[in-house]
């Protein structure tokens, strides 16, 4: 349980993805103007990472293990993560047609997001179980939604502020992230 726990807060807080491992950064800069769509997005992101996580875990260890075929894995679980995307597209577009149109083109987007293949592709390399393997995908995922709702309230709070004429779009959007990922590596000593 020790174990988990660790895993977890590292995953999440200490390294978490965005912050630290500058992966998923398209997702977060185009998807943060607002909370709504940010914490929709952080959602997809945690549904698909975790069960990514699960399935991958469970093809890496049943079935190219036993064949040998471990060179195959980053081209599986590019296909896994695909098909996920595509049932969660499918899924918002029925259920939720507001987030769906609000989320745009950045859904598809996680499909090729370097987060979700990073996180199968840590689990593989740290050769976590599947236990440990969904737990650092939920967790990771986590550490995602924290940063990308963060960053929506910051920009949200930021559009009433009178900033500089250079600095205002993309230059004070990429300083806030920067400062994020500054402030997110004083959590660095803590594992």
């Amino acid at each position: 349980m020790k174990t988990l726990i660790l895993i977890a807060i590292g995953s999440a807080i200490v390294n978490n993805v965005v912050l630290s491992q500058f992966l998923g950064i398209c997702p977060f800069l185009g998807v943060s103007k607002k909370t709504e769509t940010a914490a929709g997005m952080g959602g997809a992101v945690i549904f698909v990472i975790g069960i990514a996580s699960f399935v991958t875990s469970l093809i890496y260890k049943f079935i190219l293990m036993p064949t040998d075929t471990r060179y195959l894995q980053t081209i599986v679980f590019i296909l896994v993560i695909a098909a996920l995307v595509q049932f969660v597209e499918m899924f918002l577009k029925k259920s939720m047609p507001s987030l769906y149109e609000s989320l745009g083109v950045y859904l598809p987007l996680i499909t090729t997001n370097c987060a979700v293949l990073g996180v199968a592709l840590t689990n593989v390399t740290k050769e976590y179980g599947i236990l440990e393997s969904v737990v650092n995908g939920l967790a990771t995922a986590g550490g995602f939604f924290i940063a990308i709702c963060i960053m929506a309230g910051i920009r949200e709070k930021i559009e009433y502020n009178d900033i500089p004429k250079p600095f205002q779009g993309t230059a004070i959007v990429l300083i806030t992230a920067c400062l994020m990922s500054i402030a997110f590596m004083g959590f660095s000593g803590m594992i």
